[in-house]
């Protein structure tokens, strides 16, 4: 008798423990899938710290140069002093530089072109938990969650893929189910879905 019991119990607690993974795998059920289509058709590279600046005066070679946008979002230039960058799109930055330049210079005609891309920290897609290269990554036009994943080097053997979740702080910090183990695992491409300018991925580790 006190053999039975003690196996009931113990099949009791089994089940209770069981259940309790299980509540917890199914706990991201409750977001809604990442929809397939997410990028915005009028979207402009912002400017970000980090990034390099290629500055081209028109007629004015001895003003063009290549400068970094500092950590304060600000760069510099032959006859400029200071000039923020941070936030701005390249069309935005070349004509306050023509417009600061308009004080020596006569009617001058400015391109910007970024050589090398960081974006600011609101733009950038940030990848944490069980990647293999947790990481940031400047957000791409159309980029898609594979992508991102081919970028960060695939999961971890630990990873819980289809339990991972997009937080899209466009908007609102709403956040969606993905399934990344179908996709990087099984080849699933229905499970690809495109990505927005300041989302955060993160993939949750497997309870067993």
């Amino acid at each position: 008798m006190f053999k039975a019991l003690a196996l009931r119990g113990f099949l009791v607690a089994a089940l209770g423990a069981v259940m309790a993974v299980l509540g917890g795998c199914a706990s991201t059920s409750q977001f809604p899938q990442a929809p397939a289509k997410a990028a915005e058709g009028n979207y402009s590279y912002i400017i970000g710290a980090g990034d390099n600046l290629n500055i081209i005066v028109w007629r004015n070679p001895e003003l063009s140069m290549t400068v970094p946008v500092r950590p304060d979002g600000k760069i510099a230039t032959p006859l400029i002093d200071e000039l923020v960058a941070q936030g701005k799109n390249p069309v935005e930055v070349a004509r306050d530089i023509e417009k600061q330049l308009s004080k020596y210079v006569r009617d001058p005609v400015v391109t910007v072109i970024v050589t090398s891309f960081v974006g600011p920290y609101s733009e950038q897609i940030r990848v944490v938990g069980e990647a293999a290269k947790p990481q940031f990554l400047a957000y791409k036009q159309q980029m898609t969650l594979l992508d991102v994943m081919i970028a960060v080097g695939g999961l971890t053997d630990f990873a819980a893929g289809n339990e991972a979740t997009i937080l899209r702080s466009s908007e609102g910090n709403k956040q969606y189910s993905v399934r990344l183990k179908d996709l990087i695992k099984r080849g699933d491409v229905s499970a690809n879905v495109e990505m927005r300018p300041g989302d955060i991925l993160i993939i949750p580790q497997s309870l067993f």
